[in-house]
């Protein structure tokens, strides 16, 4: 398999998904909740919220390296506060 550079970081990003979701279901088995009503008028569940903080960060990463470049690291915080807002108002 020559066609994917499986590097660290590659792995560490696909290892860090599994744990999410890991982590994610082990609380909605234990904790169950209700849908709750955001600034978007939808009702979210936990795992919807990480659904849609997963693909807003795929779109801030991919808007900043054709904007930007490779500097990746300063992305990754605009992504930690992407998610933050999108778990408290979404």
């Amino acid at each position: 398999m020559d066609w994917m550079a499986w590097t660290w970081p590659t792995a560490l990003f696909f290892i860090c998904i599994v744990v999410i979701l890991t982590v994610f279901t082990v609380l909605a088995i234990r904790f169950p909740e209700t849908p709750r009503k955001g600034i978007l008028r939808l009702e979210t569940t936990r795992g919807d919220r990480l659904f849609i903080t997963l693909l807003g960060s795929a779109f801030i990463n991919l808007a900043w390296l054709g904007v930007v470049g490779a500097n990746q690291p300063l992305a990754l915080i605009v992504c930690l506060v992407y998610a933050v807002a999108v778990f408290r108002w979404v």
